[in-house]
């Protein structure tokens, strides 16, 4: 990352560096390739002890940041969540998190939600969002539906893909309801609910499709106001946007490394492949693309845990431009390997299906484009 650290800082990306190296190295992650959680309970919770779980939380509420911007030091550990293809949803654990602490500090403490949060504080349990299919765009193609009906909420629809849903304890879901979006915290065994595992591109994490059958669920397991939750799915998908954009460039950065080493240890005809001037080339314009991916993915984090004017500007912006020049330069990567770079055996597919994932989550390039343009022409009309 190009963030001026603190010491604080420093410290929780090295730790957590340490950690992945010792705990998920990529000879574990081969291994681990048919586990049905991708990871274990203990390692998880070991995680949660470092406070992956807890920098977008506030302290009253059990967490708090080390250095006041939870989105950047997010950001740090998300990074090198990238740069070593480590399992576990830390996007989504941390966006229910922080609705969870948000909630709290608007009054609303209830029973659920401070048993949730808890147990995502201490890493004892996962809650993951229903959010990674972009439900907030008209046409994308979600069909979750959250009715009133007495003194319940009544779910209708599905939702995929949803990281870790076979291991979830709770869902926080996001669906449309007359007056605007409306957010529920569901358990994973209310009746109604069913579960089914679906195959991912990334095979360091698992997915799930979550279906609702007419699921209730209590008032009192709302996330903010029936019907009024666009202003806090909005900020949901900005700390979304700068964790992925965060853990794409540490993908990045570990296939560009990887590929240089390649080059220059590699001779034909008596010569480092670096040494041609055709690659040369293609390193410079990967280069290029992993400098500026660095700036906007650290401007987001600044902008989005600052909650500045451009916040979701500048996370939309981030999302679209990494996610789409990350995949070009992991590909590239594995051209340049020749044929080992598409071998299960080689390493660089670890981080080529981490970009693009990412890439498909939470809104594609295309999609935070379109955002970016209905942005400007709001502001433009209420100039």
């Amino acid at each position: 990352m190009l963030h001026e650290l603190t010491s604080d800082q420093d410290m929780l990306r090295d730790t957590t560096a340490r950690f992945l190296s010792d705990r998920v190295p990529l000879s574990k992650l081969r291994k681990d390739r048919d586990d049905p959680a991708g990871f274990s309970a203990a390692y998880w919770a070991d995680g949660a002890q470092l406070g992956w779980t807890s920098l977008l939380v506030g302290e009253d509420d059990g967490g708090g940041s080390v250095s006041g911007n939870g989105a950047v030091d997010l950001s740090l550990i998300a990074y090198e969540f990238g740069k070593h293809a480590a399992p576990g949803p830390l996007v989504d654990c941390n966006v229910v998190a922080s609705a969870l602490s948000n909630q709290m500090g608007a009054g609303q403490n209830g029973e659920l939600q401070r048993a949730v949060l808890q147990d995502l504080l201490t890493g004892a349990g996962i809650a993951t969002s229903c959010l990674g299919a972009a439900p907030w765009l008209p046409d994308s193609g979600a069909t979750i539906t959250i009715r009133k009906n007495g003194d319940d909420v009544v779910i209708d629809g599905s939702v995929r893909p949803v990281e870790s849903g076979m291991q979830a304890g709770h869902f926080l879901v996001t669906g449309r309801s007359e007056g605007g979006m409306t957010q529920v915290l569901v358990p994973s065994s209310t009746p109604g609910l069913t579960i089914k595992p679906l195959k991912a591109i990334d095979v360091t994490r698992r997915f799930a499709r979550v279906d609702f059958a007419s699921v209730r669920a209590p008032a009192s397991a709302l996330i903010g106001a029936f019907g009024g939750a666009g202003a806090q799915v909005s900020r949901q998908i900005q700390n979304a946007a700068v964790m992925l954009s965060a853990e794409s460039v540490g993908a990045m950065d570990a296939a560009f490394d990887m590929t240089v080493d390649w080059a220059f240890n590699r001779y034909t005809f008596g010569r480092a492949l670096a040494s041609y001037q055709a690659l040369k080339h293609r390193f410079a314009d990967m280069k290029s693309w992993l400098e500026a991916s660095h700036a906007v993915s650290d401007a987001a984090a600044e902008a989005v845990g600052g909650q500045t004017a451009l916040a979701a500007e500048t996370a939309s912006a981030a999302k679209s431009y990494i996610g789409e020049q990350g995949v070009e330069l992991a590909q590239d990567c594995v051209q340049l390997h020749g044929g080992i770079g598409v071998t299960y055996e080689h390493d660089l597919h670890f981080f080529l299906r981490r970009v693009t994932l990412d890439r498909l989550l939470y809104g594609t390039p295309a999609e935070h484009r379109r955002m970016i343009a209905a942005m400007q022409i709001n502001q433009e009309q209420a100039a």
